[in-house]
């Protein structure tokens, strides 16, 4: 397992910068649906809850990709 680091247009960018924009594009996507069905009215912190679940989601990535 060995992330190396990507050219992005001619700038090397660290492999989890990459990983942490697709996890909070995903994120945005379960906030969306959690607002449209009211999920985040049954929680006692929401902010708390989204971070949570931005961890959740990137580690998810990071085990996925180190795979």
């Amino acid at each position: 397992m060995r992330f190396s680091e990507i050219d992005l247009f001619g700038v090397y960018v660290a492999p989890i910068s990459v990983m942490m924009l697709a996890a909070w594009l995903v994120l945005i996507a379960l906030r969306r649906v959690a607002d449209h069905f009211g999920l985040l009215g049954h929680v006692w912190h929401p902010p708390l809850f989204v971070f949570a679940s931005y961890l959740i989601v990137l580690s998810s990535i990071v085990l996925i990709v180190a795979r």
